[in-house]
């Protein structure tokens, strides 16, 4: 069955780094376009960060640009996110997911995607 699993997260203090893998199987990995959401308490799930299945086209949220870079490795079928000078703002649960997206205006979709990872939490300390 497919499965995408996360690690890379953790308690980091502000300015820190940390970066995030997620692992697929399943599926035909180079396929799909792939994205790292995050959740905070009380908040929407939002896109930080999506990549198509060739890696050419990157989409950042303007709160992470210039901080944050996803990348992938296809013989792998492994997405990255690194994360640089994080902030407290930072702090949630990162998930990755993959669909099958044409056009990269559809990358912030969530109805988009049709695999979801469990998430891991990333907390950045003041």
């Amino acid at each position: 069955q497919v499965q995408l699993v996360e690690s890379g997260g953790g308690l980091v203090q502000a300015g820190g780094s940390l970066r995030l893998s997620c692992v697929a199987s399943g599926y035909t990995f180079s396929r799909y376009t792939m994205g790292w959401f995050r959740q905070a308490p009380g908040k929407e799930r939002d896109l930080v960060a999506g990549i198509s299945w060739s890696g050419g086209i990157t989409y950042y949220a303007d709160s992470v640009k210039g901080r944050f870079t996803i990348s992938r490795d296809n013989a792998k079928n492994t997405v990255y996110l690194q994360m640089n000078s994080l902030k407290p703002e930072d702090t949630a649960v990162y998930y990755c997911a993959a669909g099958m997206i044409n056009y990269s205006r559809n990358f912030p979709r969530l109805g988009a995607y049709d695999y979801w990872g469990q998430g891991t939490q990333v907390t950045v300390s003041s």
